[in-house]
């Protein structure tokens, strides 16, 4: 669905990537974590067609996104982290943009504004920031796009619309549909993605399922020395230490997403030495 080969792209006095490649496939949700300026939100604009490849290529759904192709641009939606709504009611917005969007559905949309619990006598201007990213998200959502790029989609919200946005992303994902969310809060995403693509200084540091991560991997809390010592990553918490072994004995742990990105980072060869073993 998303092929990305050997991708060059670089601004005027810095380079983002050089040679990345990384393949996404339809029925999952994935998490591209990494920290602020990393190259996150330009990989997304290259698969949006906002910015375009110095090298390589990009291929998603069979288009080349630099072309903007009418085909190509009623079959992704992109939700940025950065936007302008116009000053105009919700009706509105419907009436004149949704028309690009042939899979609308105006009733899912009017359900995920309940669910988000969004004034509708309110103008777009006159709503908060948060209330304008939930109206977009909810959009995004119901146009039903084969691609839905989110960047950073739960800054601004607070905790009970991150556990609303969860909630309706989880719902909306089916085996034709590939969603890709950006983030840099990573505990935001922990039950809600399937597979972790973890990328630093413009490079792919780790990319797996949650399933293979929690069958190679153990999260728990360990009061033995012994174990601490030789874990893969480890943390002192509270009570004992936060770690992460081999799982050697089959049984699946819990995915701790933020001490996984924290293990990548900083010990990221002994945690890959696992999955290449």
């Amino acid at each position: 669905m998303i092929q990305i080969q050997n991708l060059h792209f670089g601004y005027r006095k810095k380079k983002i990537f050089t040679g990345l490649s990384l393949k996404l496939e339809p029925g999952h949700i994935y998490g591209l974590l990494g920290k602020n300026g990393t190259g996150k939100s330009t990989l997304l604009k290259n698969m949006a067609g906002l910015l375009f490849p110095k090298e390589g290529t990009v291929n998603v759904l069979g288009f080349n996104p630099a072309k903007r192709q009418p085909a190509f641009l009623r079959d992704l939606f992109m939700v940025p982290e950065e936007f302008y709504l116009p000053d105009m009611p919700i009706e509105y917005l419907i009436k004149y943009t949704a028309p690009f969007y042939p899979k609308f559905n105006e009733d899912q949309f009017n359900r995920y504004i309940t669910e988000f619990d969004i004034p509708r006598s309110n103008s777009l201007q006159q709503m908060s920031y948060g209330q304008k990213k939930k109206v977009l998200i909810s959009f995004g959502l119901a146009c039903n796009t084969s691609v839905l790029l989110m960047d950073e989609p739960t800054n601004g919200l607070d905790i009970m619309s991150k556990s609303q946005f969860r909630k309706v992303i989880a719902g909306c994902v089916d085996e034709n549909k590939c969603i890709v969310i950006s983030t840099h809060q990573v505990k935001d995403l922990e039950s809600l993605i399937d597979r972790v693509t973890i990328i630093d200084e413009g490079r792919i540091l780790f990319d797996h399922t949650v399933d293979a991560i929690t069958r190679k991997l153990s999260f728990h809390v360990s009061y033995d020395s012994d174990e601490i010592k030789k874990a893969l990553y480890r943390e002192p918490s509270l009570r004992g230490s936060a770690v992460i072994t081999h799982n050697t004995n089959g049984d699946e742990s819990k995915l701790d997403l933020e001490l996984l990105y924290k293990a990548i980072v900083l010990n990221g060869k002994a945690i890959e030495s696992v999955f290449n073993a």
